[in-house]
């Protein structure tokens, strides 16, 4: 009895230890602390592009004979012919985008870029000159100041018929893109909000 007692207790002790090993072997790297996985969210793109601010993208020069004229009753109507010089920018306000505009597919980058805007349009005083004028010289400044608005204006609307926006988003694909592609080291989509929301939409 006293043998059997003994080999028992051997037998306890054996399979204690074995059981030790087991366990230590199955659960040693457990912790209910360990990370399982590793996620990392990166903000590097939207972070730049909003330090980008208004990218210009397109600029169109313009070159404009004006002629102004200020009607009269009585008296000679003045007259001025102008040759005007301009520009007009399209950019893209890159600071209008936020996180949720930019999403991940695989190793892909889609941006849901703000439609292109004509960010500004203006006169270059110091390249622009009177060629002529005729019974101005009571009325000169009147003159200049009238044509300067309108040729401005006439900037403006030249632009946008010509297509400047459009060329914005074309130049977008050329400068915007491989610049996200650099600092992302994905491939770019650019997209535009009222286009992707149509799509959204089918």
């Amino acid at each position: 009895m006293g043998l059997f007692r003994r080999y028992f207790q051997i037998v306890v002790v054996l399979a204690t230890i074995v059981l030790t090993i087991f366990l230590w072997e199955k659960f040693k790297n457990f912790s209910p602390f360990a990370i399982k996985d590793i996620q990392t969210t990166h903000n590097m793109v939207l972070k730049e592009m909003t330090v980008l601010g208004k990218l210009e993208l397109s600029n169109f020069a313009f070159r404009d004979v004006v002629e102004q004229e200020l009607v009269r009753d009585y008296l000679p109507n003045p007259k001025a012919i102008l040759i005007v010089q301009g520009e007009a920018i399209g950019c893209l306000d890159l600071t209008k985008i936020k996180a949720d505009d930019i999403t991940t597919k695989d190793d892909t980058l889609i941006v849901h870029l703000p439609d292109p805007e004509l960010c500004s349009y203006r006169i270059d005083h110091s390249k622009s000159k009177i060629y002529d004028t005729e019974y101005a010289f009571m009325n000169e400044q009147s003159l200049m100041n009238e044509a300067y608005t309108r040729a401005e204006a006439k900037i403006k609307q030249s632009a946008l018929d010509m297509g400047i926006l459009e060329q914005t988003k074309k130049n977008a694909e050329l400068v915007l893109k491989p610049l996200l592609e650099n600092i992302s080291g994905k491939k770019v989509v650019l997209q535009y909000r009222m286009k992707a929301t149509l799509e959204r939409l089918k």
